[in-house]
């Protein structure tokens, strides 16, 4: 199986969707995350998302919008809501791609801060193909391909993020305390471990927090 990481934009100044385009032009609405998401069997759509910042601002363009047909909202500063909607035509044909073409998402889909979409899709390389072909075809978004490669089982989207090296250096940090309060371990500690000079184990270190911290707000 192989993974495909993409940047999903829509074309011009539009949005996916008029509902979406509402909660995106909210500055008080931070889109976070897509969770779930799915085409019913009634044609409307179940979407499982992550948001922060104003809920009463999110419940009023819900309660207004003429396409929600039910919602609800649970937590605080990061907050979850779960809502049903009926979608565009284009947002209605891509779920049935994704269905018909056994394409699978590796969720979360991560809202980038210009609220474009990152999304990383598990297939063979035939499936991404009808996947070019679809995106070929349609006018209303862009698809810029970010990364692909060999799917592994038992890794996750966090361990395609960092090498393997740099796994294991940050698991060593984890282990000894580096990371605990107080600071329990120092590099030279971490070092010692792993085989390199602390200089090298600070270097994979800092570029394992930039990775991680990058995916965190983008």
């Amino acid at each position: 199986m192989r993974y495909l990481t993409v940047l999903v934009k829509p074309s011009g100044d539009g949005a996916f969707h008029p509902l979406g385009g509402e909660l995106t032009d909210a500055p008080s609405i931070k889109r976070r995350a897509i969770h779930y998401v799915e085409l019913l069997a009634d044609d409307t759509v179940l979407l499982f998302a992550e948001a922060s910042g104003s809920q009463e601002r999110y419940r009023q363009i819900m309660e207004n919008s003429p396409h929600v047909i039910s919602y609800l909202t649970a937590g605080e500063d990061r907050w979850m809501a779960v809502s049903q909607f009926e979608p565009t035509e284009a947002v209605r044909r891509a779920l049935e791609l994704q269905r018909e073409s056994l394409l699978v998402i590796d969720t979360p889909i991560r809202f980038t801060a210009d609220d474009h979409l990152k999304v990383t899709y598990l297939g063979t390389d035939e499936i991404f193909k009808k996947l070019y072909k679809y995106v070929e075809n349609v006018e209303y978004i862009t698809f810029e391909i970010l990364e692909t490669g060999d799917y592994e089982a038992n890794g996750s989207s966090f361990s395609r993020m960092i090498t393997s090296r740099q796994e294991e250096i940050l698991e060593t940090a984890v282990d000894l305390g580096y990371y605990s309060e107080p600071r329990q371990a120092s590099l030279e500690d971490i070092s010692e471990v792993v085989g390199i000079t602390p200089g090298t184990v600070g270097e994979h270190l800092r570029k394992v927090e930039e990775r991680v911290f990058n995916e965190m707000v983008h």
